[in-house]
């Protein structure tokens, strides 16, 4: 399986890297400046001007873009536009780091966890440009995309203990009543689904067992 990771750098994107070649996987670390992943074979070239001739030959593309300030958050849904675009019509699975602000808190999926008085005010402009985000990549038919939502409380240096629950489109608690994961954590279920592929065009979510 060849596995393209963009925007490897950040502290999700390294992590992916890392779990995928410990699993033996052949990875290629896509990163617009210095590699500081543990990928040997690495693509020097910013996100937006990557080309389908690029991203031709990989199984699954994974997308850790991030952004976080008010004059980048826009980029969560032109970026995913632009991969998306380029993988339009291919066999190649396009994977994307999402966000837990757009998981539902209801069944009848009319209330997100963003719009929850407790929900950190500093946190709703990220949320909502994932939430845009996602909602146009629900419109893409032409791309075999999987979206994939942390837990609320998504742990940066947290530690790997090689479990997780897999959700759905709402929250999930475990039997602690948390909605926590750390990187690591999320990093094991994101190559999961990058090895089985049983979710295509779908939102998934993952939280620590």
């Amino acid at each position: 399986m060849k596995l393209a990771v963009v925007c490897a750098n950040g502290k999700a994107g390294k992590l992916i890297v890392k779990e995928a070649l410990d699993r033996g996987l052949d990875v290629t670390a896509v990163v617009r400046g210095e590699n500081r992943t543990e990928a040997k074979q690495v693509m020097q070239k910013d996100l937006f001007d990557l080309t389908a001739g690029d991203l031709k030959g990989f199984d699954v593309v994974i997308d850790a873009f991030g952004a976080w300030t008010e004059d980048t958050l826009p980029q969560h849904s032109t970026s995913l536009k632009h991969l998306c675009d380029i993988l339009s019509g291919t066999d190649t699975r396009l994977l994307v780091v999402g966000g837990a602000g757009s998981l539902y808190v209801n069944p009848e999926h009319t209330a997100q966890v963003m719009d929850g008085p407790d929900f950190p005010d500093a946190f709703k402009p990220l949320a909502r440009a994932q939430g845009k985000a996602l909602q146009e990549l629900r419109q893409r038919s032409d791309v075999k995309w999987t979206f994939i939502s942390p837990a609320g409380d998504f742990q940066a240096d947290g530690a790997r203990t090689g479990q997780y629950i897999l959700g759905g489109e709402e929250l999930t608690l475990n039997e602690k009543g948390e909605s926590v994961i750390s990187y690591a954590d999320y990093a094991i279920a994101m190559v999961d689904e990058a090895v089985s592929g049983g979710h295509i065009q779908q939102r998934i979510s993952v939280v620590r067992k």
